[in-house]
């Protein structure tokens, strides 16, 4: 859909936590640093063109700018600009809306960027427009914060440009913080409708496991509705194991939670991923993040951008995550983690996984907060 810039932004939906900018006790310091999956290491030399000791490199520095992003959003308040994290530079640069906030963020070892419009307002103009187009403008297809270069860009098809700017302006944002970008590829989602694992619906279509939780798992809503049955294999009457999605919200949002399981034991393993889910801390954009399908297999990337909405034929979702991870068919609804941390579970998105593409995720934390479900941890 797009080149991915050279940097780009922490995601909106960080957690704060209390300002820290006094060393870590001896004690911590001298903790032994979280183990990093081989698995992991060898999916992002193959998809990220990093030798071993690259891609060991990124994970350490992508686990430090975490900490630091987070430290920062709690100590500035509304000052918090956004951060973005430079994958060749190894090192996090948080934006500012006052320059006075920018001694705050050299003492915490970043570098401080002053931006014009920040997370904040960028993200108000993404609700904006997800308030004012609705079904019409038909060559926009989604929308974007880019802390990155601190815009608004809006995505069209080749010559609609002009949707583009009728949007923006019936929804009264300034054009001057809006990038519009152009591209032949429409967004689409990865449901399936051929047999294969790991999970059917209602003995047709094929998904893929996101996260176990307790009482069962969570996926992609356009995966079933509200009663589809899911099952371990073809017919369910005869399978191993089967659930039932309790809840499945699509569009608008693209999760959904199978529920009420016979057998299906839920755990916090994934697929082709050694390291056991130990939380859902969300990454920073920019950072590297892998994806487990049954019909792809392990794939990795980098996370692109936050809070976008994609418009399918199906319907418009909002606050997904684009990355750069390719997918295909029958990989919908599978789990994207980044280390030991849940991201989220694949929507949809462009491409395949021999010419390369866009994917894009359901946040995980919004799927457990909806239907109030607990992550299973190892």
């Amino acid at each position: 859909m797009r080149q991915s810039p050279a940097t780009l932004a922490l995601g909106s939906a960080l957690l704060a936590l209390g300002l820290v900018v006094t060393a870590a006790p001896a004690a911590a310091a001298d903790a032994p640093a979280p183990s990093i999956d081989p698995g992991q290491l060898d999916a992002m030399q193959r998809d990220l063109g990093l030798t071993r000791v690259g891609a060991v490199e990124l994970v350490e520095a992508e686990r430090q700018a975490l900490r630091t992003g987070k430290e920062l959003r709690a100590a500035l308040g509304e000052d918090f600009g956004g951060a973005v994290f430079d994958a060749g530079a190894r090192r996090l640069a948080v934006g500012v809306t006052d320059a006075a906030a920018a001694d705050t963020v050299r003492a915490a070892g970043a570098e401080a960027r002053v931006v014009t419009h920040g997370e904040g307002a960028l993200d108000r103009a993404v609700d904006r427009l997800n308030g004012t187009v609705g079904d019409g403008y038909p060559g926009v297809t989604g929308w974007y914060p880019d802390l990155g270069r601190d815009a608004l860009v809006v995505t069209v098809r080749e010559g609609r440009t002009a949707d583009a700017e009728q949007a923006v302006a019936a929804a009264g944002i300034d054009p001057g913080m809006v990038v519009v970008e152009a591209s032949d590829a429409t967004p689409r989602t990865f449901a399936d409708i051929v047999g294969g694992d790991p999970y059917f619906i209602n003995d047709a279509r094929r998904c893929s496991i996101g996260f176990g939780v307790r009482g069962g798992f969570v996926t992609a809503g356009h995966c079933g509705n509200v009663g589809d049955t899911a099952a371990s294999s073809v017919p369910a009457f005869l399978a191993d194991s089967t659930g039932t999605f309790e809840g499945s919200m699509f569009p608008g949002k693209d999760m959904a939670f199978v529920g009420d399981t016979v057998d299906w034991r839920p755990t916090s393993r994934v697929r082709y991923h050694a390291q056991r889910v130990a939380g859902s801390q969300e990454a920073a954009v920019n950072s590297s993040v892998c994806r487990s399908g049954s019909t792809t297999g392990y794939r990795c990337g980098t996370v692109q951008a936050r809070n976008v909405t994609v418009r399918y034929v199906e319907g418009t979702v909002y606050g997904l995550t684009q990355t750069t991870v390719c997918a295909e068919r029958g990989d919908s609804g599978g789990p994207f983690i980044t280390g030991d941390q849940a991201q989220g579970v694949l929507s949809g998105g462009t491409g395949n996984c021999n010419v390369g593409g866009i994917s894009y995720f359901q946040p995980v934390n919004e799927i457990l907060d909806t239907w109030n479900l607990q992550l299973v941890t190892g």
